[in-house]
């Protein structure tokens, strides 16, 4: 009886070996496999539940993309519906100081046309430092602006400037 039950334990080996080498790259995709036992018995059943595991992970991964492509068509809709509208706080004329005005002129202007003028100017004048052109190497009108400060960054100057609108 013992020489019977080798040859049967041979052949259930040899099946749940050709299964698990199938399952292995499906198992990658859907989720990381755990080690398989050393033990023949114990091997044969986690190669049964990632089989069992496998079409359900096909099966669930096409509704998700399915899913995904809902939400894209809604937010393409919805973007026409509501144009946009600008700030009204940044949209407010300010009168500049004595010493802006001698850079971007006398009128009342909102900020962001401010900006835009300090950076014409800027490009103008050609003040962008070179090697850095975050910043910006002032002239004796921008220097007054700026308190004084030779060269500033792009990000300061704004705060700067601010100091300088009423």
């Amino acid at each position: 009886m013992a020489t019977a039950k080798k040859p049967a334990a041979k052949t259930a080996a040899k099946k749940p070996a050709a299964k698990k080498a199938a399952a292995k790259p499906a198992a990658k995709k859907a989720a990381p496999a755990k080690k398989a036992a050393p033990a023949k018995k114990a091997a044969a059943k986690p190669v049964a539940k990632k089989a069992a595991a496998k079409p359900a992970a096909k099966k669930a991964a096409p509704a998700k993309k399915v899913a995904a492509k809902k939400p894209v068509a809604k937010k393409a809709a919805a973007k026409p519906k509501t144009p946009r509208k600008p700030n009204a706080a940044f949209m407010k004329p300010l009168t500049p100081s004595a010493t802006l005005g001698a850079v971007i002129g006398a009128n009342p202007l909102p900020r962001t046309e401010v900006t835009k003028k300090v950076w014409d100017y800027i490009k103008k004048n050609k003040l962008q430092d070179d090697a850095n052109k975050r910043m910006i190497n002032a002239d004796d009108k921008l220097k007054a602006v700026f308190g004084g400060k030779k060269q500033v960054s792009m990000f300061e100057m704004t705060k700067l400037i601010s100091n300088h609108l009423q």
